[in-house]
């Protein structure tokens, strides 16, 4: 077993997200992007499927920032395929919270990042996205109040074919306290129908509501922006 969650779902992660929250981002962060003009800080990057996205929609650099190694290579592959992106994107190998750029940029970007966060790490965060960014700079992260889950069975999440090869994603939820969640899941690689491959691995989630996010977000300086369904948006305040 291993807590390495993020390594061990690589060969899964554009497979599963494809499926799931990242053709509504694209679909709905140009339009939040379209005035960013001077660089943006990515949290959490992962393979790059966001960051693409940011690149092609705004002109200036683009500093993401992906701690894991598996993620981080996939990325580093995906910006070794196109000059122009490799030309703008700085990968940076570290965590949020240890962020300190030369310079401050005109918008940050968290997808599906913030759940990684205890409340004591969210409240670092918020201070140190706002130095990175200049007065009236963009923050923009999704979010989605669910049902709290129960502790339940194993079940099949998603399985994909790859060739001749069935790449299965199976979870079920520990233990619940609080915002708090504890989950376990499976990463199966299936050749006619034997498992080849299995890594079992143990997360943890930190969930917020979407009052308790904005209060914090908006003690830390920023001022609420509209944004399309899933997403929230804050700028940092002038003042």
């Amino acid at each position: 077993m291993s807590n390495d969650h993020y390594s061990l779902a690589v060969p899964f992660y554009d497979l599963w997200h494809e499926d799931g929250h990242v053709p509504q981002i694209r679909a709905g962060l140009p339009a939040l992007l379209k005035d960013v003009s001077d660089g943006v800080l990515e949290i959490g990057a992962g393979t790059g499927l966001i960051t693409e996205v940011i690149a092609r929609e705004t002109e200036g650099e683009v500093f993401a920032v992906e701690p894991s190694l598996g993620m981080r290579s996939v990325l580093l592959s995906r910006l070794a395929a196109d000059a122009e992106l490799r030309s703008r994107v700085t990968v940076l190998p570290y965590g949020a919270l240890d962020v300190d750029l030369d310079e401050p940029v005109g918008g940050v970007v968290m997808i599906s990042v913030l759940h990684a966060f205890t409340p004591a790490g969210r409240e670092r965060l918020w201070p140190t996205l706002a130095r990175q960014l200049r007065p009236g700079g963009l923050l923009v992260l999704n979010h989605r109040e669910r049902p709290a889950p129960q502790p339940g069975d194993l079940e099949r999440l998603a399985s994909y074919r790859v060739g001749r090869h069935a790449y299965e994603i199976w979870g079920q939820t520990l233990e619940v306290d609080g915002e708090t969640v504890r989950s376990r899941f499976l990463y199966r690689i299936r050749q006619r129908g034997v498992v080849i491959s299995e890594d079992e691995v143990v997360s943890v989630y930190h969930g917020v509501t979407g009052a308790r996010l904005a209060a914090e977000v908006e003690a830390a300086g920023f001022v609420p922006e509209s944004a399309p369904e899933g997403l929230r948006a804050w700028r940092r305040s002038t003042s």
